[in-house]
């Protein structure tokens, strides 16, 4: 039974807690002053927004695999204390995009879904099969006989189709799922290589995802991973001696990609990415790892580009194109990874990256001729909570104990490979520890790979037709919108009217371009 000095114990214990944490409150956010001042300039900001009615020359979609709503609530609060501040006051540039919307992630046949079937609906516009990449749900997975005639084409195809320039971004191999369904079509994921492809399907005619990316759509900036799959099984791998393709038909598809194709350059390191000229480069095939790219937390900035550094060159190139522009930008497949091995720090330092990389998107493109939408395939049993005042490092531990006496992590798994109880006891933890680089985040379930999660994740939207994206949407009317807003097929009758080109200029860069003749009136005044 409790005594009356553990119970002053107890209090005096909570009584520093909050000395400390109202400590580090600014002084300005505990008068209602800020908050109605706070209040009045959203209602306005909200109040002066308008539609934009024109038709989008260019099309920007950024995919965060695994990137539920608090991962991006805890991404968020690291950024702000990545620059020295309690966090939760922060914002990330994918934030400040006026629309927002929920989307849908099941699959077809799945209430929790992958990222082939997510891919297959945000990129085609239509639902499908957990592990099928590219095709309608008639389709099914490990039956390449199911293939034929089921066939999904996706916006940034079509996109090509209608003359704009496309590309593809990703931290992951540019054959993994998140990629792949915008140009392949295949009866399971995981057919990377054609060494991949059972007897059946070869038998029966499938392409592995490889010779898909090669073959199926005209695409003029790829950059990622992947090497391993476009190199012959005898070619040694250009970074490490001990790696080696793995093609069984012993062609060279990075070889195959460049034939016929004027200005086009293959890169493979940073040194050669960073010579690339984007001027004189129509075509840019960067392969910077056998397979995945490293985590952002152990990426060599001297060897390799990071994601921000790739989707500016990327645009770059792709915005010489008069007709504009389709560019698919993931950084999903990294903070997915990481949120399966329970290493939370890994996902929230990809989560803060990827977030860099869409406000250098903002600051090279016009939010009067571009779409730029960002959602997430799917969520994870993440979780942010527990007993923490403000500022708490986000993956730091909670101020209360469990009833076993024991501390735990804000930041906690459902399940997954970091499950730590022996002998019905677990181990306590600290900061020190919790924050550590290869720190397991604890789990309630032992898994030997965490699980994705099945709830609806958020759709943030800026640019030509954003105010489409409101509600709660099946996550297929991604792929609508963003051809609507384009007028490609299948909606190419949109009628939606062409920013004016000196306009557009006046609103990127900030200035109102007036017609010369009232320009030299005003001259002869002054």
């Amino acid at each position: 039974m409790a005594t009356k000095h553990s119970y002053m114990l107890c209090g005096l214990f909570l009584l520093l807690i909050a000395d400390r944490a109202f400590s580090i409150i600014p002084e300005e956010e505990q008068s209602p002053t800020f908050w109605n001042v706070k209040g009045k300039e959203a209602i306005n900001k909200a109040l002066n927004l308008k539609p934009n009615l024109h038709r989008a020359k260019n099309l920007i979609l950024f995919l965060g695999d695994g990137m539920g709503i608090t991962t991006v609530t805890a991404a968020r609060i690291l950024k702000g204390q990545l620059a020295g501040k309690t966090g939760e006051e922060s914002v990330l540039a994918m934030e400040t995009f006026p629309n927002v919307a929920l989307s849908k992630t099941y699959n077809v046949d799945r209430q929790m879904p992958d990222s082939a079937a997510t891919a297959t609906a945000y990129h085609c516009g239509v639902k499908a099969n957990y592990g099928t990449l590219g095709v309608s749900a008639t389709a099914r997975r490990y039956q390449c006989g199911s293939v034929k005639g089921n066939e999904v084409k996706s916006v940034l195809h079509r996109a090509r189709m209608a003359g704009k320039s496309v590309g593809i971004v990703t931290t992951t191999r540019i054959q993994h799922a998140s990629p792949a369904s915008s140009y392949a079509h295949s009866a399971n994921r995981h057919w990377y290589s054609d060494s991949d492809l059972p007897p059946e399907a070869v038998q029966g005619g499938c392409r592995d995802i490889a010779y898909q990316l090669i073959h199926n759509t005209d695409i003029n900036v790829i950059l990622g991973g992947g090497r391993q799959y476009m190199l012959p099984k005898d070619t040694s791998d250009p970074e490490y001696s001990t790696e080696k393709g793995d093609r069984l038909d012993n062609t060279n598809l990075i070889t195959e990609w460049l034939k016929n194709k004027k200005n086009a350059k293959y890169v493979w390191n940073k040194a050669e990415f960073d010579a690339v000229n984007e001027a004189d480069t129509d075509y840019l095939l960067g392969l910077f790892e056998p397979k995945d790219t490293r985590f952002e937390l152990d990426r060599n900035p001297d060897t390799d580009p990071s994601l921000t550094e790739m989707v500016e060159k990327a645009i770059k190139i792709l915005q010489k194109n008069p007709n504009g522009f389709y560019l698919f930008v993931e950084d999903n497949g990294r903070i997915d990874h990481a949120h399966h091995a329970t290493q939370a720090r890994y996902s929230l330092h990809e989560a803060v990256e990827f977030d860099r990389s869409i406000e250098r998107a903002s600051q090279l493109t016009s939010e009067l001729d571009t779409l730029s939408v960002v959602t997430a395939d799917h969520s994870h049993v993440f979780s942010f909570g527990g007993s923490s005042e403000r500022g708490n490092p986000v993956l730091g531990t909670s101020f209360e104990v469990a009833l076993d006496n024991k501390h735990f992590t804000t930041a906690l798994y459902g399940n997954g490979p970091g499950y730590q109880i022996v002998n019905g006891t677990r181990p306590d933890v600290n900061n020190t520890i919790s924050t550590s680089k290869d720190y397991l985040q604890q789990t309630a379930v032992p898994l030997e790979s965490e699980s994705h999660g099945s709830e609806d994740v958020a759709i943030f939207a800026k640019g030509p037709m954003a105010h489409l994206f409101h509600g709660v949407q099946e996550q297929s009317y991604i792929a609508h919108v963003m051809a609507y807003a384009a007028c490609i097929e299948p909606y190419t009758d949109c009628q939606l009217e062409v920013v004016p080109h000196d306009h557009a200029i006046s609103m990127h860069f900030g200035f109102l371009v007036l017609p010369l003749g009232l320009m030299l009136s005003l001259l002869s005044v002054m």
